[in-house]
């Protein structure tokens, strides 16, 4: 942090281990949930861990979600400027959530009150840890003392080679949050068919493939990371998870037969993602050649 020359915010909807961003200096705007009546994380919204979230989700919970505001995303930004830091946003996908718009919203009103500060925000087109890598990249080059327009252009050159393989264990919250139709989760859940999915290159959830068996999904997305993937020897790999730590590590142990040296971080998958994807989610990030 001792090269950087301005403040980086992101918000949650990238999930990265909370002792990682401080670590690192950066930002967390909470989104929030609703679930039993209560309003968790978000502003002034009561705090819950994931096992707790998701041993309430596989109890029948029905949370719903809401995004950062604009309003927050205000006062968050006001403070950097405030302390005389220019500021850049990493922002969740807009493709999945209006938390980027909202960004882009605050640093419009908040640009017109400090006209000598740098306000840049990069819609970073992913999610959960994908967009959790795409900011571990952004950190690096800050770090190295990139300036804020040079790091926002490397943020906004890469962000479409940020991959996210994914897979549910259960269609019924992807068809709740309307990403499969009725008939095809319970097809699916008849059949135990596993969706193979991806964020596209609109930041959307996208179906690729699916397999049948969850033990064949998991091979699946390995499969796909090897053959998008363009990584040397100073690339990471990020996996989120609804829950299903032995899958991952099942899954770890895949990726070390053809990549035994690479670093690998996990981390769940957030309870306002994991609302949207269920307990039994898996996903693997990476840097690919594409998406």
């Amino acid at each position: 942090m001792q090269n950087r020359k301005f403040d980086i915010i992101t918000d949650s909807g990238c999930d990265m281990p909370a002792n990682y961003l401080q670590e690192h200096g950066v930002t967390c705007v909470r989104l929030g949930f609703t679930m039993n009546n209560v309003n968790y994380e978000g502003e002034g919204g009561e705090r819950i861990t994931e096992k707790e979230f998701y041993q309430k989700l596989q109890g029948g919970a029905m949370p719903t979600t809401y995004q950062v505001t604009g309003e927050t995303a205000k006062q968050y930004i006001s403070k950097s400027l405030n302390a005389g830091r220019d500021v850049l946003v990493i922002a969740f996908s807009s493709g999945l959530s209006g938390t980027a718009g909202s960004f882009v919203v605050a640093a419009r009103d908040l640009q017109k009150q400090y006209p000598d500060r740098k306000i840049l925000v990069v819609d970073s087109l992913c999610a959960s840890m994908g967009e959790g890598l795409l900011l571990d990249y952004v950190i690096r080059k800050a770090d190295e003392g990139a300036s804020i327009e040079e790091t926002a252009k490397y943020a906004e050159d890469l962000k479409l080679h940020i991959c996210h393989q994914f897979t549910v264990d259960n269609l019924f919250h992807l068809k709740r949050g309307g990403r499969v139709s009725g008939a095809t989760a319970l097809v699916g859940s008849i059949l135990k068919i596993k969706p193979i999915m991806h964020v596209d290159d609109n930041g959307k959830l996208v179906a690729v493939g699916k397999v049948i068996g969850r033990k064949k999904s998991l091979h699946a997305l390995v499969d796909r990371l090897f053959e998008t993937a363009d990584m040397t020897e100073n690339d990471r790999i990020f996996i989120s998870h609804g829950d299903c730590i032995d899958d991952v590590n099942y899954v770890i142990g895949l990726i070390r037969e053809r990549l035994p040296e690479v670093e690998i971080l996990v981390n769940y998958v957030g309870a306002v993602i994991g609302t949207h994807s269920g307990c039994g989610t898996l996903a693997i990030f990476h840097k690919g050649k594409q998406r």
